[in-house]
């Protein structure tokens, strides 16, 4: 049994009773082998008895972008959390594979270039810490890369996806989801070789992609960047991330396919994937629900996260 850290929660009893207090179980940072070479870093939050919910970050994103408050706002609602660091990210295996800014330009243009590593490979990693956690299908929850990831996950075995949340993702399709162009200096730039440096232009990123209507504080932001630092950089991993993503074939036809319940949510001001990709995940799948946010860009603000919250639930309810 992994060591847990207990922490309290609220929940409402009864109507006219006062409320009960319960916990929300927290593990620590646990290690799991998915694959020869690659194990994830991972904790839960809740009880395992609970619905099992995997949520995936997105690019470069380690899993600590997944707010613990959010997460036993979750566990809270029912379920069993999972939350993980992909491979090439934060305490995970780091990968293999030279990808230089000249390959990011010439798949971005759509030229064939050969990835170290594809998003499916990161969909087996997802499937692969199910397995190790005695998991046969969870619900699966995906953020920006992470919603392609959990797209793909839903593709390769939806027997094992017992429902599918994508948010601020897209199809793979390059007419869908693109870019802003505004922001490609900023994507292929370095981010600084020194915690300062490097603290200062996250703040600048979060900013040029967040929420108009939900601005983050800016020492929240330097709490978030500082956090990612000490979790440990790996700007080769990023690049193989973008690289994973800029050569993802188009996932429109597969996705017709799936017969499990659907919800895709997305900013309305989201700049580094545009709301079209979110409109086209919906048409694709089969019954899905399409929750637009006005306001919103391509970050999980913490205004938002009853609403997040409340698609989990009720996207899980349909399962």
């Amino acid at each position: 049994m992994p060591p847990r850290i207990r922490t309290r929660r609220r929940s409402s009893g009864p109507a006219g009773t006062p409320e009960a207090i319960q916990e929300v179980a927290q593990s620590a940072e646990l290690s799991a082998p998915v694959s020869p070479g690659v194990e994830l870093c991972y904790q839960t939050f809740g009880n395992a008895d609970d619905e099992p919910l995997l949520l995936v970050m997105g690019l470069g994103g380690p899993m600590t972008w997944w707010d613990p408050s959010f997460c036993r706002m979750l566990a809270e609602a029912g379920f069993f959390v999972i939350r993980y660091d992909n491979r090439d990210t934060g305490r995970s295996s780091r990968g293999t594979g030279r990808v230089t800014r000249g390959m990011l330009v010439q798949a971005f243009l759509g030229r064939p270039v050969r990835p170290p590593y594809t998003l499916a490979d990161l969909a087996r990693d997802g499937f692969g810490l199910l397995d190790h956690l005695g998991i046969e299908s969870a619900h699966v929850v995906g953020v920006s890369m992470g919603g392609m990831i959990a797209q793909t996950m839903a593709i390769q075995d939806q027997s094992r996806v017992r429902s599918l949340v994508s948010i601020m993702s897209t199809t793979g399709r390059r007419t869908v989801g693109w870019l802003d162009p505004r922001l490609l200096p900023m994507m292929l730039g370095r981010r600084g070789s020194t915690l300062e440096e490097y603290v200062e232009a996250s703040v600048k990123g979060a900013a040029a992609i967040g929420s108009p209507a939900y601005l983050e504080p800016e020492d929240a932001a330097r709490a978030r960047a500082r956090e990612t630092w000490d979790r440990g950089l790996n700007p080769a991993g990023v690049m193989r991330h973008m690289m994973a993503v800029l050569t993802q074939p188009s996932r429109a036809r597969a996705l017709r396919s799936l017969r499990i319940p659907a919800t895709v949510i997305h900013g309305m001001q989201d700049r580094m994937v545009h709301v079209s990709g979110g409109r086209s995940t919906a048409q694709a799948i089969h019954g899905a629900e399409l929750l637009l946010i006005p306001g919103m860009g391509h970050d999980l603000p913490p205004a938002l996260f009853e609403t997040f919250r409340d698609a989990i639930r009720r996207t899980a309810d349909r399962a």
